[in-house]
């Protein structure tokens, strides 16, 4: 079974360029943050609510990402609350966390690392690298959280718990709109006011991924207020 971390790479990886599609870094950072959190709470590792995110049990997974942030919650004493740590760790651990979850889908098989060298007209004799790039080896495994979100979305059975946390994860991102497309939104709209009523931690979780993008979205519209 994916990861939530898997899934939300998968989701927004570029099949043909290889590269993550145009949402944004600091979205991508969010989302990612937020899908470890997530993963931390379906293992009944942290909990959440309104106030606080709680350390639950320290035992390790055995993820070295999720162990990773489980070991920095456990040694923080004093309490803080989800949001405080959807943005702490987004800043401080994003690009170990994007390199871990490609790394964890190139070992499986599902992508493939590829890192083109170029010889720039301007400069000869100097090989320049291009940042790697993760290309698809598996394509039924890289469409499968795609094909997951489409009929928790679009269908009116009971959907996974899971399914209907990722849902609004990627929904809190504003990744929604760019899988699917503007029009799509609102048809969704009433599922997924009834998918964030389904699950607490992935609410909490997609809810303070929501406040920080909301946050984001007004500081660029009033950069002087």
């Amino acid at each position: 079974m994916l990861t939530f971390p898997e899934d939300v790479v998968l989701l927004l990886l570029d099949d043909e360029e290889g590269v993550f599609l145009s949402v944004g870094k600091s979205t991508l950072e969010l989302a990612l943050t937020g899908s470890v959190l997530m993963e931390l709470g379906f293992a009944h590792r942290i909990d959440t609510d309104l106030e606080h995110l709680t350390l639950v049990d320290p035992e390790p997974t055995g993820n070295p990402l999720l162990d990773d942030v489980l070991e920095r919650i456990a040694d923080r004493k004093e309490a803080r609350s989800t949001r405080e740590w959807v943005e702490t760790l987004s800043m401080e651990e994003r690009a170990a966390t994007q390199e871990q979850v490609l790394a964890s889908l190139a070992a499986r098989g599902i992508l493939k690392r590829e890192q083109k060298r170029l010889l720039p007209e301007t400069v000869q004799h100097l090989w320049v690298f291009r940042s790697p790039r993760y290309f698809v080896v598996d394509a039924k495994a890289k469409r499968a959280p795609e094909i997951r979100l489409v009929d928790t979305l679009f269908s009116e059975e009971i959907p996974d718990v899971r399914d209907a946390a990722l849902s609004c994860l990627v929904d809190a991102c504003n990744v929604l709109p760019v899988l699917f497309g503007e029009r799509v939104m609102e048809r969704v709209a009433p599922r997924l006011e009834l998918l964030r009523n389904m699950d607490l931690i992935g609410r909490e979780i997609s809810g303070a991924v929501a406040a920080i993008e909301r946050s984001k979205v007004q500081s660029m519209a009033h950069p002087l207020a």
